[in-house]
């Protein structure tokens, strides 16, 4: 060889830890990234209160906690994801990012088939 030597040591690739916060920038990022998150929750909790921990760090975690009337280490508990916040809480921190939440009817294949069954 040409005298060039190296090692996997000498090309490392620096990467840095991925910051969901950091991207959560306009209330419809927001939003957009909640109703994705419990869509994939698929019934988990935690998985809704990881994403509002998300979107609070996102905003600012001092002022979603005083907005939501808690305290700042409450509300880092609260949606850790280690924990199932209660939906007051929930609901206190939702309205302090400024988001609503909403309800919508899940239709299935069944139920519509039954019905416009029922209505033949």
């Amino acid at each position: 060889m040409l005298g060039l030597a190296f090692s996997l040591d000498m090309i490392k690739t620096q990467t840095t830890p991925y910051d969901t916060a950091k991207y959560l920038r306009t209330p419809e990022d927001m939003a957009a990234y909640l109703e994705a998150s419990i869509e994939e929750a698929n019934g988990d909790a935690t998985i809704v209160a990881m994403a509002l921990g998300n979107i609070a760090r996102g905003k600012g975690m001092s002022q979603v906690a005083c907005d939501a009337g808690l305290s700042r280490e409450s509300l880092y508990k609260a949606l850790s994801g280690e924990r199932n916040p209660t939906l007051e809480t929930v609901l206190k921190v939702v309205r302090a990012l400024g988001l609503k939440l909403r309800a919508e009817a899940a239709l299935n294949a069944g139920m519509a088939e039954e019905r416009g069954a029922s209505a033949s």
